[in-house]
């Protein structure tokens, strides 16, 4: 498991689980833990290991390290999702990367053409 803090939050991490092929967003809104997953690879019991986990190490508040599972007896607000919205890049970003591409796909075309314009007058 790998953690990155999410660029706009002070209360958003983002977790990597490269074994699984997930990654997972974690939020903490007021009384609310928001959970977004990339995949629906966690059962319900490593889901709530893992909330206790993220209490244990800091990351959420204390009083979730003895969440046990999302029933109604819960008094701790967590919202599990399995969402990929959150992965969708800036626009501006987009746009600088479609730039950098069409200037290198363009400056391949112009070296090919030269590359066969040298090898037909060579070939002569």
């Amino acid at each position: 498991m790998n953690a990155s803090m999410c660029p706009d939050s002070r209360h958003c991490y983002e977790f990597c689980f490269p074994n699984l092929d997930t990654l997972v967003q974690v939020e903490e809104l007021n009384d609310t833990v928001v959970i977004r997953a990339t995949r629906d690879t966690f059962s319900e019991h490593h889901k709530a290991l893992f909330i206790r986990e993220l209490a244990a190490e800091g990351f959420i508040s204390d009083a979730y390290e003895w969440f046990y599972g999302f029933g109604q007896w819960s008094s701790l607000r967590v919202r599990w999702l399995v969402d990929c919205s959150w992965l969708t890049p800036e626009k501006a970003v987009a746009t600088r990367t479609t730039r950098i591409m069409l200037r290198l796909i363009v400056s391949a075309i112009i070296l090919w053409l030269v590359m066969m314009c040298t090898l037909s007058v060579l070939s002569r």
